[in-house]
């Protein structure tokens, strides 16, 4: 692989991990913590909507990104020809 390629490689790898990370900290800090009064307010499976993220969303929102991930990484590698 050149040097171009890995550079190019690595700056999508980083953008697919800032993307991610950005909606982990949205579901896990902003939705679970900071707007829990407001989510509150709605009701979903008969919880409390503020109450579900800290508790259950933010969990099942990291599992759902370690699998987009590994999709996106996969689909990455082929594009670079580094797959396994």
């Amino acid at each position: 692989m050149s040097k171009e390629n890995m550079k190019a490689y690595w700056k999508e790898n980083l953008t697919y991990l800032a993307i991610l990370l950005s909606i982990w900290f949205l579901v896990s800090y902003v939705f679970g913590i900071f707007l829990v009064e407001e989510l509150n307010t709605i009701k979903f499976a008969g919880f409390k909507l503020g109450f579900w993220f800290a508790q259950q969303g933010s969990m099942y929102v990291f599992v759902i990104l370690i699998f987009v991930y590994v999709k996106l990484m996969n689909t990455l590698d082929k594009k670079y020809g580094v797959e396994e």
